[in-house]
């Protein structure tokens, strides 16, 4: 059965018990948002920390599980790709991608290790590290952290209030105000696009080809 507007909650009518439920979803995502401005410092030290490592020839290896391996694949396709300017790709990998790899460490080892083992063989002193954990106890996102740490490279968690443990273990992080995963992982897509935004300009404003160009 076909749901409508009205049936939901219009101006026209008294809101439902889903329209107000919809309403108080947006509602509760609108003050998260807002309180999203005190973590602004947070998301200016990871940007600044992704430029420096990127200008050194670093890369970026980025992982998660279920919706933060999407936001961790978001990441590199903003890196790679573009996020609004044309510009030179950078060098970042998504650790959830190869699922030869993902599947050989699980099946052999441990799943906890998928991504400890893969940052063990690949990140280098001048390397970032960016663990998404809504939790942050995720033994995966912990133990991949851990290994950065270990090889020398740049540890990032991005979190929650429920994962201060994480947000402590690391180098930097983004601890997102709120414990509902779903408000987190909003925040979480926020905070990339924020950081997309200084690393884009920092990377149009260096490349060979505008700099010529303008």
């Amino acid at each position: 059965m076909r749901t409508t507007l009205t049936e939901v909650g219009s101006p026209d009518t008294a809101p439902s018990a889903a329209g107000r439920l919809l309403d108080g979803q947006l509602d509760r995502h609108a003050e998260v948002a807002a309180a999203m401005r005190d973590r602004l410092p947070q998301v200016q030290a990871v940007a600044e920390e992704l430029i420096r490592r990127l200008e050194a020839g670093g890369v970026v290896y980025t992982y998660g599980n279920g919706g933060s391996a999407a936001d961790a694949q978001h990441l590199v396709g903003e890196l790679i790709g573009r996020y609004l300017r044309e510009r030179r790709p950078l060098p970042a990998v998504a650790l959830i991608g190869d699922a030869a790899v993902v599947s050989c460490i699980a099946n052999d080892y441990s799943y906890d290790d998928v991504f400890a083992r893969q940052i063990r063989a690949l990140a280098r002193p001048q390397d970032i590290v960016v663990g998404f954990s809504t939790s942050g106890t995720s033994p995966t996102v912990v133990n991949g952290l851990a290994a950065a740490r270990a090889n020398g490279a740049c540890s990032v968690a991005f979190t929650s209030t429920r994962g201060q443990d994480l947000a402590a273990a690391a180098d930097l992080a983004v601890v997102v105000p709120a414990e509902e995963t779903a408000r987190i992982q909003e925040m979480h897509l926020l905070a990339l696009h924020l950081i997309s935004e200084l690393v884009d300009r920092w990377a149009y404003e260096t490349d060979d080809e505008t700099v010529e160009n303008a």
